[in-house]
């Protein structure tokens, strides 16, 4: 297997597993479905419009997407676990669909959707710029694409931070806020506005990991050890992420781009 297999394998299993969903909640992802709805706000959502969600997880997002803006989503993800139980999640809602697939070869047409969402999962991609080419790919023109993900300055990074744990817990590979703008320019994408900063909701985001892996470590060590979770190296990484959200290293960040008309 090589090291980008590895690292979408890694990535595909871990974010499938319960014992993750119980340290993560609902959302995946830091700032919860209050950030998700402020995305949204920002994409200019209006009902009857197609949206895709990539690495949608457990289907929450397009759930929330399709209930309070009156859309239709796609969910691709990674993951044929987390489709499933996502398909199963909205069986009640029309309009929604989940399906397996890899953001770098997104199984959707050109020009095919109106916007797309992607939260806290670009910087785990491992070609960045191939799939920022078919994030534009799928945009109708005048379509818009919404991202908040982690940001990071990568030569501050402590080495606790740059393994594969740390990947898979969208560290490793996370870019300054800069560092994503310049590789949605090159896939032909125009910022709608500057980056929004939400360096607070990966802090609180790392408490809330903090708290339950404590939790864990108390009442399923041997569930987690089952799954391959190393809960002492877990502790390493949320400690060193503290401190790098704390330095200024380590950040969360909110970008919306536009697929030009002409």
């Amino acid at each position: 297997m090589t090291n980008v297999e590895q690292v979408k394998s890694c990535c595909a299993t871990a974010y499938s597993s319960d014992l993750v969903a119980m340290l993560l909640g609902e959302a995946y992802h830091p700032g919860g479905l209050a950030l998700t709805r402020w995305l949204a706000d920002q994409l200019a959502l209006r009902p009857g419009q197609a949206v895709l969600d990539v690495a949608s997880g457990p289907g929450t997002t397009a759930r929330l997407l399709t209930t309070g803006y009156g859309v239709s989503v796609t969910g691709i993800d990674l993951s044929p676990v987390n489709v499933a139980r996502a398909t199963e999640a909205v069986a009640d809602l029309p309009g929604v669909r989940f399906q397996v697939g890899d953001a770098e070869r997104l199984p959707m047409p050109d020009a095919s959707v109106d916007a797309v969402v992607c939260e806290c999962a670009f910087c785990t991609f491992p070609d960045k710029p191939t799939a920022a080419a078919e994030l534009a790919r799928v945009l109708r023109p005048g379509g818009r694409l919404g991202i908040t993900d982690v940001t990071a300055e990568p030569d501050r990074l402590p080495a606790a931070l740059t393994g594969l744990a740390a990947w898979v817990a969208c560290i490793a590979d996370a870019r300054p806020a800069a560092g994503y703008a310049a590789l949605l320019a090159g896939a032909g994408l125009r910022l709608r506005g500057p980056a929004e900063r939400h360096d607070n909701a990966i802090a609180r985001m790392i408490d809330q990991i903090d708290a339950r892996l404590r939790l864990v470590a108390l009442t399923s060590r041997g569930e987690a050890e089952r799954l391959g979770l190393d809960l002492h190296r877990a502790g390493e990484v949320l400690a060193a992420a503290r401190q790098a959200v704390a330095d200024g290293v380590l950040g969360y960040t909110l970008l919306v781009v536009e697929k030009p008309s002409g």
